[in-house]
């Protein structure tokens, strides 16, 4: 019985000292990351005179942000964000059937907006349109706006989004 417990307790010793081990590097900070989770909340706003609501959660034990839009038709969509290195990638998964991924590199400083460029997208097969670019701009701890930019049949159109913390 003794001998189990020593076990037990050594055990537990030994995992204590390897989560605590130099070699594990932590991550770098990443500036447009710590931005976006200032997002988390519901948030009421409008799009082409349109109501709108987007709710942001942290999903994944912290390591990804959810982007749930709902308004007043059939075509709720999610964006998750996660980050990678010094940029946060974007995959939208849109009403049209497409899943672009876009990346942000985060500015120095204060950052204001973070501008979300085209990557690639899966499924694009037949698709009418396909996002291209999205534009995160900051307004305060209440307010921000998104502008997303689309393509279809070669051109481009960008809707902004206006919220307010709810």
């Amino acid at each position: 019985m003794r001998t189990s417990r020593t076990w037990i307790v050594g055990g537990i010793f030994a995992v204590a000292l390897l989560a605590a081990a130099p070699g594990r590097a932590a991550e770098p900070p990443n500036p447009g990351w710590e931005k976006l989770k200032t997002l988390v909340g519901t948030w009421q706003g409008t799009a082409d005179g349109q109501p709108v609501s987007v709710t942001y959660t942290l999903v994944s034990n912290g390591k990804g942000l959810m982007e749930s839009l709902t308004g007043q038709h059939d075509v709720n969509m999610i964006t998750m964000y996660a980050p990678d290195g010094g940029s946060v990638l974007a995959t939208h998964y849109c009403a049209a059937g497409t899943q672009p991924r876009m990346r942000a590199k985060a500015p120095s400083g204060d950052i204001k907006a973070l501008d979300f460029q085209f990557v690639d997208a899966t499924n694009t097969g037949a698709a009418p349109e396909l996002m291209k670019r999205l534009v995160v701009t900051f307004q305060g701890p209440n307010h921000f706006t998104q502008s997303w930019t689309s393509s279809t049949g070669g051109k481009e159109q960008t809707t902004d989004f206006v919220y307010a913390r709810k």
